[in-house]
């Protein structure tokens, strides 16, 4: 192991869902604290925490935590980067490990939603007016004039987008993505649903933004994942088993929006990711075909289909009829979100990039049980926090 590698070296993420009788500060400990002895550390190890929670970062919730999990003095990163805030958080341990500040540290993502009920984006003041200069780094609000700021209906005008400008993908591609999701999610004990719905009864849910229907939307609820991190130097004194245990982060990428025209009236969620996509693969000195296993930002069913294309798992243009094909599928090419994905695995913001983390590096240790991809090796994990951030992380098996 080449001595600046940084290694997964413990995991853990709840089941998402609703918890009632629990607050985030407890999801987000237990989440700790599992991971911590799932690497065989404690947090007397740990040289460094990073926490995101997107709605409560402002009252410090890595210290929150601490008061939980133990308090020893390390500096503490609270973080927040929309729906890209859990890797965020991963990817501040990952940085500090790099820049040899720490040798150890614990990553975690949180967030209790409950029945939050559908979000928006909310950045513009509403105008009737056009503006083609301005401090919202926008021509106008587009909020019932141009379309909409709902997130089912933002990733919907992305959707269609493409669908108007590649053949071979329409309202039954879309729903083909939901439909593998939900299926995928029966095999999963940590969704937040686990129920399998025909293709009939995806397409016939309630349209929510079109082609988005209700199956085809993420849910909002509770939960949290937690990711202990290792330099390569402090892994060689570890055990043997752990070691063989370990996941190395072949690359870990975060990148933002560029200046594109098309994003002066909707968010391009397309640039940014091809971006991360290009420099991970570089990084990592691996491509697409060398992916065993995808886990995506599946918020809605529009965008999985545009990310097979950013994320070159499929030719450009052709994310149509690699779903036709059976590529992302468990079977397929390249099996994406067999965890249930977001649409089913659920959808804590604060937690879901962690989440993806622990999915991919379950797999790779070779215990996912019912889930397993078999003989998995190379995984890739990808986020996208509207506003717009992106995050790339690529693992790999341990050689031992």
């Amino acid at each position: 192991m080449a001595g600046d590698d940084v290694w997964v070296l413990g995991t853990h993420m709840t089941r998402f869902g609703r918890y009632p009788d629990k607050d985030w500060v407890d999801l987000a400990s237990e989440s700790a604290m599992a991971a911590m002895a799932d690497g065989k550390v404690t947090i007397h190890d740990m040289e460094i925490l990073a926490a995101g929670s997107l709605f409560n970062v402002s009252g410090g919730p890595g210290q929150r935590i601490q008061k939980q999990i133990g308090q020893t003095g390390i500096p503490v990163y609270n973080v927040a980067n929309a729906c890209a805030t859990g890797a965020t958080a991963l990817r501040t341990v990952y940085m500090a490990i790099k820049a040899g500040e720490a040798e150890i540290g614990l990553a975690v993502g949180v967030e209790q939603m409950g029945k939050m009920g559908m979000l928006s984006g909310g950045t513009m003041k509403v105008s009737k007016t056009f503006e083609p200069e301005g401090r919202y780094g926008a021509v106008t609000g587009i909020d019932g004039y141009l379309g909409t700021e709902g997130m089912p209906g933002v990733f919907a005008q992305a959707g269609m987008a493409y669908a108007n400008e590649f053949d071979g993908v329409g309202f039954e591609q879309f729903a083909k993505v939901a439909y593998k999701n939900h299926k995928n999610s029966t095999r999963n004990p940590l969704a937040q649903y686990r129920k399998e719905f025909s293709l009939e009864e995806v397409m016939g849910a309630p349209v929510m933004a079109y082609p988005n229907t209700l199956l085809m939307c993420c849910p909002t609820g509770d939960g949290a994942a937690a990711a202990v991190l290792v330099s390569a130097e402090r892994l060689k004194s570890m055990s043997k088993r752990v070691q063989k245990r370990a996941v190395k982060i072949s690359a870990s990428v975060l990148t933002s929006d560029p200046w594109t025209e098309d994003s002066q009236v909707l968010p391009d969620v397309n640039t940014l990711t091809r971006n991360a996509a290009n420099q991970a693969y570089e990084k990592a000195g691996v491509d697409p075909a060398d992916l065993d296993l995808v886990e995506l930002h599946d918020c809605f069913a529009t965008a999985e289909l545009l990310h097979y294309d950013n994320l070159g798992l499929c030719e450009h243009g052709g994310a149509g009829d690699w779903i036709d094909s059976g590529g992302p599928f468990r079977e397929g090419e390249i099996p994406v979100n067999v965890s249930g994905g977001l649409i089913s695995k659920g959808h804590p913001i604060g937690a879901t990039g962690i989440a993806n983390v622990y999915e991919v590096t379950t797999h790779l240790r070779g215990e996912a049980g019912d889930r397993q991809v078999k003989g998995a090796k190379v995984g890739l994990t990808h986020v996208i926090g509207l506003g717009s951030s992106c995050a790339i992380h690529i693992l790999e098996k341990a050689a031992a």
